[in-house]
């Protein structure tokens, strides 16, 4: 769980380039390079780690990347300049990529059968504890520490990398057995695992969740400015809104996963995220638009860790390839955002809603085309 919360680190990214900018003059294009870096990463990276943790283990290769995201969050102590940032954020998105493909199947390890989709769903949660953190940490350190350790709101960094010191530290004393699964395979092999339906449906599924919690953040505030005619200053609470339910809904998920089906539950997070998105699409009152986006946070918070348990289970001789292909499913956080764009220019928001619809019309056909759990 101290290594799902080091994962958490990624999402600083967007609190520090909003520091950055305003350190800098940045224009919001230069700005703007920080958080794609980090996709990017995900696509390049996802499926060579896979292949990569079938010749040193996967313990070797979570270490391996928890190294390279301490280096990455050190970097910034000696300096803000924006190369220095473009450095610091690339490998932090080169090692959140790494981790997030070998940290999921280290964890079928400890946990498996009806347990496994659980248990990362509460990784998730732990996750999302260090995403919260990230905004308070950096204002406290940009309106307290400022006069004293010269640092300001980059202490962030210097308290997030301490955490990965510690944590690569209790992971490397961890003794954790794996099986063995050294073998040779190719960056061609794993992609004709795409071949196989059911693991097409799990990547596709990926992306849409992903598409849909990227594009949520993105439009939140901007239905709310189109509807409401709030500033930005106040509409921005939307996200927060998100996030919020977001993560009591990882909480909640790790305990009624235990004891309900995941099919059950996916099923009713994505009616639940459906009926959200009929509520944008139609209401325009505050109240109503704060409920449509808390639905999506609460319904949208399950399904990655589910999908991802159900793709590791159906394949198990090959749970590394598996991984890294499904986290290069993460590229979907780009794919939606830009479909999403052109649609709002051509009909507004509700353009962008639709295409989120979509996916979530994708994810209640990935239910009804899975098998019960077992």
């Amino acid at each position: 769980m101290l290594c799902f919360f080091t994962m958490g680190f990624v999402d600083l990214v967007g609190t520090a380039s909003n520091y950055v900018q305003k350190d800098l003059q940045l224009t919001d294009s230069q700005a703007n390079l920080f958080p794609s870096l980090v996709f990017f990463w995900f696509l390049i990276f996802s499926v060579p780690t896979g292949m990569v943790m079938n010749k040193i283990g996967r313990k070797k290769t979570v270490l391996i990347s928890i190294a390279i995201t301490a280096l990455s969050l050190f970097i910034p102590v000696f300096g803000n300049g924006y190369f220095i940032m473009l450095t610091a954020f690339s490998l932090l998105g080169i090692g959140n990529a790494i981790m997030q493909t070998s940290l999921n199947p280290l964890v079928t390890n400890l946990i498996s059968g009806d347990k496994l989709a659980s248990t990362l769903t509460f990784g998730q949660f732990v996750k999302a504890i260090a995403s919260f953190l990230a905004p308070i940490l950096a204002a406290w350190g940009a309106t307290t520490l400022t006069p004293t350790f010269g640092l300001g709101w980059r202490i962030l960094f210097v308290i997030y990398a301490l955490t990965s010191i510690m944590a690569v530290s209790a992971l490397g004393a961890t003794p954790i057995e794996e099986e063995n699964t050294e073998r040779a395979s190719g960056t061609m092999e794993c992609l004709k695992l795409l071949g196989r339906p059911f693991i097409l449906l799990c990547f596709l599924g990926i992306m849409c969740h992903v598409g849909i919690d990227v594009g949520t953040n993105t439009i939140a505030p901007k239905i709310i400015m189109e509807r409401i005619g709030l500033p930005l200053e106040e509409a921005g609470f939307a996200t927060s809104v998100y996030f919020i339910f977001r993560t009591a809904g990882c909480f909640l998920g790790a305990f009624i996963l235990r004891s309900v089906s995941p099919k059950i539950f996916l099923g009713i997070s994505s009616v639940t995220m459906l009926a959200a998105m009929l509520m944008l699409l139609t209401c325009d009152s505050l109240g109503a638009i704060y409920t449509g986006i808390a639905l999506i946070g609460f319904g949208n918070s399950n399904v990655f860790p589910i999908i991802f348990a159900q793709a590791l289970t159906s394949s198990p001789k090959e749970k590394n390839e598996v991984s890294g292909l499904m986290i290069m499913g993460l590229f979907g956080g780009t794919v939606f955002p830009l479909a999403m764009g052109y649609a709002a220019d051509a009909a507004g928001q509700a353009g962008a809603i639709g295409i989120m619809t979509a996916g979530v019309i994708y994810l209640i056909y990935y239910t009804l085309k899975t098998k019960t759990s077992k």
